[in-house]
């Protein structure tokens, strides 16, 4: 991975949760520069609409929570926004300008469905963690993701894997967009959901598909 990136250089941080999901949708948003809303993206984007006040911050029981933070890693080559990041009075924190004592930051990220089975909410807010500790210059063991489905917090441990699992999808990422590289589609249950089905689906190993065929490679993953 590169020692150390430009402003320049710097790629979505969200779009990890993307590339984790499906290369070739990330790549068809964020090198091809497609992107289609549907009424699942559109839930989400209300969502964070609600959390997201850049310039809001309140002060609870000892915890600052602050909203739409923004975050950058040189390091990783990602900026991005956090929804919220509540900073917790500790010991082991760092300092908030005009805020006696120290503060511990955790990073909380807000989903619009519930839980899912691979580990691409965890690692989009791994890697906002990632970026909070590299501009303030303190480790962040733990953060939250809030599910809107189940209206429930799950606190995720930023583990030694999932930091490398940010670390190399990171690499990919940059490596992908360097060479302006879109891969080829590997249809699966989630292509269903994707508001880019109607760019993507059409094309399997660079060959038009008939629908017949798509409609059962879809039965077959289910």
């Amino acid at each position: 991975m590169t020692s150390e990136y430009t402003q320049d250089d710097l790629l979505p941080l969200s779009g990890i949760q993307h590339f984790l999901f499906c290369r070739r949708q990330w790549a068809l948003i964020h090198v091809e520069q497609q992107w289609k809303e549907n009424a699942l993206t559109a839930e989400g984007r209300i969502m964070h609409k609600r959390a997201d006040d850049p310039f809001f911050t309140e002060t609870r029981n000892g915890i600052v929570t602050a909203r739409s933070v923004p975050v950058a890693s040189y390091r990783l080559g990602l900026s991005g926004v956090c929804d919220v990041v509540e900073f917790i009075s500790s010991s082991d924190g760092v300092r908030l300008l005009n805020r006696d004592g120290l503060y511990l930051p955790t990073p909380i990220e807000y989903k619009r469905g519930k839980e899912k089975h691979d580990h691409s909410d965890e690692t989009q807010l791994c890697a906002q963690a990632m970026c909070l500790e590299e501009m303030l210059s303190t480790p962040i063991p733990q953060g939250y993701l809030y599910y809107g489905e189940t209206r429930h917090r799950v606190e995720i441990e930023f583990t030694p894997e999932l930091r490398t699992l940010v670390q190399d999808m990171s690499a990919e990422m940059h490596n992908y967009f360097s060479r302006g590289y879109t891969p080829k589609v590997k249809t699966h249950k989630g292509c269903r959901s994707c508001s880019l089905a109607d760019v993507c689906l059409p094309v399997l190993q660079g060959k038009v598909i008939a629908a017949s065929r798509y409609i059962k490679q879809q039965i077959d993953n289910e």
